[in-house]
Parts: C-alpha cells; structure tokens; sequence
C-alpha cells in the first residue's frame, strides 16, 4: 500500500501545500496514495503519541511511505533516524518530495539504515556524557543534587505506619483508599506492604 504523511504543527499552517505537492509528485510518478495520514501537532511528540505511530507498526514489506520531507517525520534528527531505521529493517520504502530520498532495500539504503541506527547510537552516547558533564559541573559548583535535604520519599514517609495499614486492611479498605489517606501513591504502598511482609490472615 502507498501511504501519504502529512503534518503540521500548528492550526495557522495548512495542509494543503504538502498535500499538492504529494499529489503532484504521484501523478509524475503513476503513484496512487491508498491511504492519507493527516494531523496538527508538534513533530517533537513521540511517533506513538501521533496518528503516525499506528501505521508505522502495520507497514508491511514493500509498502510506501511518501511525505514532503524528512522533517515532517520529526523535529528531532534522532527521531528521524530511528523511524527511517525501523522501516528499513522491515523493508518499507521511505519516499521523501524535497529532499528527494528513496529509501528502500537496495544497497545503499541498507548502507544508509546501518549509519542512522550508528549515528542513532553515537548521538544517545553523547547526550548521557553531556548529561553526566553537566552533574559533575554542578556538583563542583556545590549545587547538591538528589532530593532536597530534609525531604523524605513517600516509602520512608510509611515506616512506622505499618500497625496502622495492618489495621486497615483488616477492615477490608482497598489499597487505593489506604493509600489516599496516608498520602502516598497506591503503587508505593503496594511496594511498602510487600517489602514489610504486611499480609492479612
């Protein structure tokens, strides 16, 4: 199946242009687009938070997916890498009108998908050591890091409670009541009950 992708970011833009230029570009081509995919939203939201997450993961081997540009894709060059990666592994075809890219499974598109994935892995690397320099610069400036001093986690916030949930439970209250009165999430005291063997019966 041919698919059409077209995004924008904001309500202002519209999306006719890319939808021109996709339709003028498959009439050249002999193209038929099968199915369109349109929204309005930030190309910084994760694919899966956007209508392109679902039909990335149902392409199919020798489909094709035709947008104006990369950029449409993501705003991000990681993310443009990571979707032109997985499509490559599946043997989609990535179609691009401006910036005149055909990715398919010729070789020099595999040769293409092996440098996004290590570029991919190279610009992760340095984001954790920019993340680690930036630690180590503030802890020499004497900015104290972790959770502010003086401040407690919510599962040392129950300890000494545990008499108190022990009785609650046996008045049969739901973990979720006992954890809305005692202020902490209910995943936490979940956690706190089976760490301190708090078992009814």
């Amino acid at each position: 199946m041919n698919y059409g992708y077209i995004r924008v970011s904001t309500d202002k833009q519209t999306v006719e242009n890319q939808r021109y230029e996709i339709n003028r570009f498959c009439e050249r081509e002999n193209i038929v687009i099968d199915h369109w995919i349109e929204e309005t939203i930030s190309g910084s939201k994760e694919p899966e938070k956007r209508k392109l997450g679902p039909v990335l993961s149902k392409l199919q081997k020798s489909d094709i997916l035709i947008c104006a540009e990369l950029s449409r894709l993501g705003r991000s060059l990681l993310m443009i890498m990571d979707i032109l990666n997985q499509c490559l592994k599946r043997e989609v075809h990535i179609w691009t009108i401006k910036d005149n890219y055909r990715l398919g499974t010729d070789i020099s598109s595999k040769v293409l998908a092996f440098a996004f994935g290590l570029s991919a892995e190279i610009e992760r690397n340095l984001i954790s050591q920019r993340t680690r320099e930036a630690l180590a610069r503030r802890r020499a400036e004497g900015v104290i890091l972790g959770r502010p001093k003086g401040r407690r986690s919510s599962r040392v916030k129950l300890t000494g409670r545990e008499d108190d949930i022990l009785r609650l439970l046996k008045r049969g209250q739901s973990k979720t009541r006992i954890a809305r009165r005692l202020k902490v999430h209910r995943i936490t005291l979940a956690n706190f009950i089976r760490d301190k063997h708090l078992a009814v019966g």
